[in-house]
C-alpha cells in the first residue's frame, strides 16, 4: 500500500496516549528523590513531536482530561509544531502521570510509576475518537500500547487498521508491555493480528521472543508475511529490515549496525527510532539510509535524559547518513552531538 498525498493530508498522525511524566532531581531510588521536573512522554506522541522537529507535518490524535496536566500535554505537543486539533478532552477522566527514576532504566534498576488506570486515553473508542483525523496523514502509526489500554481501545486499533478503501499506510510499532494486558488473556495474539494488518512493523527481538516465542529476525518475517517492511531491532548492535517491496512480499534482509553512543537514559529511544525511520520513508529513501536514521534519531534521545529530543537537523543526518560503512562504522555519539559541527573529511579518513 503506498503513501496517501493529497491537499489536505499531512505527513504523519499519531494516535495513542500521551501522560505527564516527572523526571527525578537527581538518581537513586523513588523513596529517596526529594523532587521531580515535569516533562511530557507518549510513544506515539513522541513520534509526531519528532517527525514535526524534523520539518515534517505531523498531527496527533488522543484524549485527555480537562485538567492543568492536560493543558501541559496539549501544549507541550503543540510546542513541537504538532497539530493538536483533534484533541478531546474528557471532564469526567484525569490525565494520566508517571514517576521514573534518571537514567538508569537499561541497567534493570530502574523503577517506573504509572498512574494511568481510568484515565482519559483509556477510555478511547471507536464512538469518541475522530477517524476522519487519524486517517487524514500520508502514515498513520499506532502502538501496541494504546491497544492493551483498555477493550475498547483494542476495538479501536482494529477499526483503525481494517483494509479500507484510501486507508494511509499504517505503522505498528509492537512495544509489548504484559503488564498492561489485563483486560484479555491473549495480549500477544492481538498484538499479532495488529502486526498482520500494518504496512511497516517495528519490534525488538526481546519482544518477538517474549509476546510470540520467536528467534530470529526469519522467524519474525515468517510470522508477519503481511507488512511490506518488517524491522527487527537488536538493541545496540543494530537492525534489520525485512522487505521494501509491496505489501505481502518479505523482499530482502538489510542490516545496519548502530553507532556507538554514550547513554545517558534508554527512555524514548524506540520511538525516535520508528521517527527516523518513518523520516526516511516519507523522503523515499532506500532501506539502508531509513535504518541509519532511525539510529541517528534514536541516538538524539539516547544522549539525553528525557523521553523526547530534537533530532539532528536535516543536512547533519543526510551527511552522516551519506558516510562509507568504515566510517560509519568509527561513529561516536555523545551527548550535544546534534549541535556539534560535523567534520566530513575527518569521518572518511582511515
Amino acid at each position: 500500500m503506498g503513501l496517501v498525498d493529497t491537499a489536505d493530508t499531512v505527513d504523519v498522525v499519531a494516535l495513542g496516549e500521551s501522560m505527564v511524566t516527572f523526571l527525578p532531581s537527581r538518581a537513586g531510588r523513588l523513596a529517596d528523590v526529594p523532587s521531580f521536573d515535569r516533562a511530557i512522554g507518549g510513544a506515539e506522541s513522541n513520534v509526531a513531536c519528532v517527525l514535526a522537529a524534523a520539518g515534517h507535518s505531523a498531527r496527533w490524535v488522543g484524549r485527555l482530561g480537562a485538567d492543568g496536566f492536560g493543558d501541559h500535554v496539549v501544549e507541550r505537543i503543540a510546542g513541537y509544531g504538532v497539530d493538536v486539533s483533534s484533541v478531546d478532552r474528557d471532564p469526567f477522566r484525569p490525565t494520566g502521570v508517571y514517576f521514573r527514576t534518571a537514567g538508569d532504566r537499561g541497567t534493570g534498576a530502574h523503577e517506573v510509576a504509572y498512574y494511568r488506570a481510568g484515565s482519559a486515553a483509556s477510555a478511547m473508542s471507536v464512538a469518541n475518537v475522530d477517524l476522519a483525523a487519524a486517517w487524514s496523514g500520508r502514515v498513520l502509526h499506532l502502538s501496541g500500547i494504546t491497544a492493551a489500554l483498555s477493550a475498547e481501545c483494542l476495538e479501536l486499533m482494529y477499526a483503525l487498521t481494517a483494509p479500507r478503501t484510501g486507508r494511509p499506510l499504517v505503522s505498528f510499532d509492537v512495544n509489548y508491555r504484559p503488564a498492561l494486558w489485563r483486560h484479555t488473556p491473549d495480549g500477544p495474539g492481538a498484538l499479532l493480528e495488529l502486526a498482520r494488518r500494518a504496512d511497516i512493523v517495528f519490534l525488538g527481538d526481546d519482544e518477538a521472543r517474549d509476546a510470540w516465542g520467536l528467534h530470529g529476525g526469519r522467524a519474525v518475517v515468517d510470522a508477519l508475511p503481511e507488512p511490506a517492511i518488517v524491522v527487527v531491532k537488536q538493541g545496540g548492535g543494530g537492525a534489520t529490515a525485512f522487505g521494501g517491496g509491496e505489501k505481502g512480499t518479505a523482499g530482502t534482509a538489510v542490516f545496519v549496525p548502530a553507532p556507538k553512543v554514550d547513554v545517558v537514559a534508554h527512555v524514548g529511544a524506540g520511538d525516535a527510532f520508528a521517527a527516523g525511520f518513518l523520516s526516511g520513508t516519507l523522503r523515499g529513501l532506500p532501506l539502508k539510509a531509513r535504518l541509519r536514521y532511525g539510529h541517528l534519531f534514536a541516538a538524539a534521545t539516547l544522549t539525553t535524559p528525557a523521553d523526547l529530543a530534537a533530532p539532528p537537523a536535516r543536512d547533519h543526518a543526510d551527511r552522516l547518513t551519506a558516510l562509507d560503512d568504515t566510517a560509519w562504522g568509527r561513529l561516536r555519539l555523545a551527548p550535544g552531538w546534534t549541535q556539534a559541527e560535523w567534520d566530513e573529511e575527518e569521518a572518511n579518513t582511515p
